[in-house]
């Protein structure tokens, strides 16, 4: 019966590790939460987490201060994606056995149960995002009109590829560099038969939700944290990334000039100043959807990105931009904290959407496709200002975990 108990404990840790992991917690905040959680359950817990794999080994406190593991075993898992609708009902669940409302097995059960699908409509508003992104991208940036309007068709078709993908797992581990190259084709093809535009600030708004920026920031957050295996390999992971949306950059660059496809002359007006605000509106609802949050929480997502952004705009405006991330990342890191003790629920839903305006993905992409021009001075200088700002938002979000100590884990 002892040993049923034990099982049963272990069970639930397992499920509750590997469910964290499958709705994008970072190896830290997993690790700390597995043990918090396996100690409150009367378990001696060791937790590894890496993006790819989770080992887990528990021993009993029964048996001493020298016990050797009961159980021991290794998860694989797939990198996770993002999703706070799900992660604040883990937590839920989790904070419902621990004040003992919920016995640990109806736990487990509950657990097993969450879906991880979507609704047909929420597949919709997944594709429908990534044209909004893109095209709010391309405002925020001062493009033209035009360059609005194309970065927002592009990324309609980006996010149906991107459906595409996940439902044919042969085409998944091309599709970066394939939607990079349908998308320099798109925008080359408009701007030279339909209107001039920046195809370059065309490219990386209609992109940019496929650049792994948030990852980038995870990684360096794990290696500063002596995670140093997490770090890394989420790290590899990342350059890849940006490697296929360069390559394929690339690889539609020389298409377009194989079909001779020159670019109108003239330039286009940006958009005038106001447009960057109801684009920040626009775009912050969309990550909202995006990162699959629950309706009831898309008021505090929304706000939370804003929060982000107007910090960073002030702090940049103070003393340059690199410090204006620090700041950014600063004010977020703590609100998350905040939100975290006053509501007793996740501080990602404050912090994940609150640091992505922030994060450098399209200025690794920048770096790379530079380097593969043959621009090495710029290469290098891109990848030294991509340095200095992870840096600086790593390093804004570790003061306020000192400013506002986290009451738990994720």
């Amino acid at each position: 019966m002892q040993s049923r108990d034990f099982d049963t404990r272990v069970r639930f840790v397992a499920e509750l590790a590997r469910r964290l992991h499958q709705y994008g917690t970072s190896a830290p905040r997993l690790e700390k939460a597995i043990d918090t959680v396996s100690a409150r359950l009367g378990l001696l817990p060791s937790t590894l987490s890496t993006p790819t794999s989770i080992t887990l080994s528990f021993a009993d406190p029964a048996d001493g201060e020298d016990a050797l593991p009961r159980r021991t075993m290794v998860l694989r898992v797939n990198p996770g994606d993002v999703n706070l609708r799900r992660l604040c009902e883990v937590d839920a669940i989790a904070e419902r056995v621990f004040n003992n409302e919920l016995d640990i097995e109806q736990g487990l059960a509950e657990l097993r149960a969450l879906r991880s699908g979507m609704s047909v409509r929420a597949v919709g508003m997944q594709v429908l995002s990534f044209g909004i992104v893109g095209g709010t991208v391309a405002a925020m940036i001062r493009g033209s009109w035009a360059d609005v309007v194309a970065a927002a068709a592009i990324g309609l078709i980006i996010g149906l590829l991107a459906l595409v993908a996940e439902r044919r797992p042969n085409f998944a581990p091309s599709f970066e560099a394939v939607a990079a190259c349908v998308a320099m084709l798109l925008a080359s093809l408009i701007a030279a038969t339909l209107e001039p535009l920046n195809v370059r600030s065309v490219l990386i708004a209609a992109l940019i939700v496929l650049m792994p920026g948030l990852a980038l920031t995870t990684a360096v957050s794990e290696l500063s944290t002596q995670h140093l295996v997490a770090g890394t390999v989420r790290m590899m992971g990342a350059a890849a990334v940006l490697l296929k949306l360069s390559l394929g950059t690339v690889a539609g660059v020389q298409l377009a000039k194989a079909f001779g496809w020159a670019a109108l002359p003239g330039v286009l007006p940006a958009v005038p100043a106001w447009a960057e605000w109801i684009a920040l509106l626009a775009a912050s609802y969309s990550f909202a959807v995006l990162f699959q949050a629950a309706s009831r929480d898309y008021p505090l997502v929304m706000l939370s990105a804003w929060l982000g952004y107007l910090a960073t705009r002030v702090g940049s405006a103070w003393a340059g931009p690199e410090f204006g991330v620090f700041i950014g990342g600063l004010v977020v890191g703590s609100a998350a904290n905040v939100y975290a003790r006053w509501q007793r629920r996740p501080g990602a839903l404050v912090r994940v959407p609150g640091i992505i305006l922030l994060v450098p993905g399209s200025v690794g992409f920048r770096s790379l496709f530079f380097a593969f021009e043959r621009d090495v001075y710029l290469s290098l200088d891109t990848a030294f200002s991509l340095l200095a700002i992870l840096i600086a938002l790593v390093a804004g979000l570790l003061f306020g975990n000192l400013l506002v100590p986290p009451r738990r884990s994720i």
